[in-house]
């Protein structure tokens, strides 16, 4: 390993300003229904958070443009999303399970988020939360596929998950989700993605330096 003897390695965090406000999380849900029982899901996500001291965002991806190579980067609803991705520091993704796999809408909003902005990377380092609704038996497929795009996106997706079967039966005519096992994993995954947000905020520079691009950003050496 002659090619590293000269490298430097910062394997451990040393301590920094910690942060005092809010955990800031971004709440995107996967349906344009009326009674969209993914949205439902994640309001009640949403208000645990809030509970538990976050400051909590929504998207509502109606009106948002189907992905289009970024010919409509300036359209409102695409300056909006990007906007609060930007503004997150952990974010949960909330979609129903379609054809075995996420909504359109789901992906349409993460296709709409870019890996770079100039130099800022809006996703890379951030926690992400995964959750399905499904309106019969329970299935994964959706957070499954949901976690592929999370590492796409450079996110720190945590171990914790929900998938709520037959959503239908689980929310008051009011739209708040019944006392049930359900809720009670919601209750759990959002309480990790406030731990990890915690421990990973502060870190973002620890976390995100990488060898190869400390290589890119050195001076060639020209043969002679």
């Amino acid at each position: 390993m002659n090619f590293l003897q000269n490298e430097q390695f910062n394997l451990k965090p040393t301590a920094n300003n910690v942060s005092m406000h809010k955990p800031r999380i971004l709440m995107l849900y996967g349906s344009l229904r009326e009674t969209s029982f993914s949205r439902l899901t994640a309001e009640e996500a949403g208000r645990i958070l809030t509970t538990m001291g976050a400051e909590v965002k929504f998207f509502n991806p109606r009106g948002l443009p189907l992905f289009d190579n970024n010919d409509s980067a300036d359209h409102p609803k695409v300056i909006e999303l990007r906007e609060l991705v930007q503004w997150s520091e952990a974010q949960v993704w909330s979609s129903p399970e379609i054809h075995g796999n996420m909504s359109g809408v789901m992906k349409t909003q993460v296709d709409w988020i870019p890996l770079s902005m100039g130099a800022v990377r809006p996703t890379q380092g951030k926690v992400l939360a995964v959750m399905q609704i499904t309106g019969g038996s329970q299935s994964f497929n959706a957070i499954n596929n949901m976690r592929i795009l999370g590492r796409w996106m450079r996110m720190l997706t945590i171990p914790n998950q929900s998938s709520v079967a037959k959503a239908y039966n689980e929310f008051t005519e009011e739209g708040i989700m019944k006392a049930s096992s359900y809720r009670e994993r919601i209750v759990d995954v959002m309480e990790e993605l406030m731990r990890f947000t915690y421990l990973t905020r502060d870190q973002s520079e620890f976390l995100l330096d990488r060898y190869s691009e400390r290589r890119a950003g050195q001076p060639k050496l020209i043969a002679m």
